[in-house]
């Protein structure tokens, strides 16, 4: 639950059954291209790294290039990285998320004055 009194327009693109892109997938895409790494990534979300893998394998799946390229670990250890694709998929969800949200600013506002008030 958000406590900052703001409403939100959660967006996901479904294509098909697999929803292909979603906020906690951008998130991802966004934290792996600043840490350089799946498992940094994961961490910084507070995610399990099994969780973090999995999405990015279903993002890699769901378009026709990956959106992640990850180095295996070792010695030298790994890293991953966003692809050109990814950065494009990631641009244009972000873009549809705000015109999104833009377009439903009047209707969130009104049913944000008819929710019912948080307990607390």
């Amino acid at each position: 639950m958000r406590t900052d009194g703001k409403s939100v327009l959660k967006l996901r693109l479904l294509l098909g059954d697999l929803i292909a892109m979603g906020p906690g997938k951008a998130d991802l895409l966004e934290a792996i291209r600043e840490t350089g790494s799946i498992s940094a990534a994961a961490r910084r979300m507070g995610m399990d790294y099994r969780r973090a893998w999995a999405l990015v394998e279903a993002m890699n799946q769901g378009f026709r290039k990956p959106l992640v390229e990850a180095a295996p670990g070792g010695a030298r250890g790994g890293g991953a990285q966003v692809t050109r694709m990814g950065e494009e998929v990631l641009e244009a969800f972000r873009r549809l998320q705000a015109k999104a949200e833009a377009a439903g600013a009047e209707e969130l506002a009104f049913l944000r004055r008819r929710a019912a008030k948080p307990e607390g």
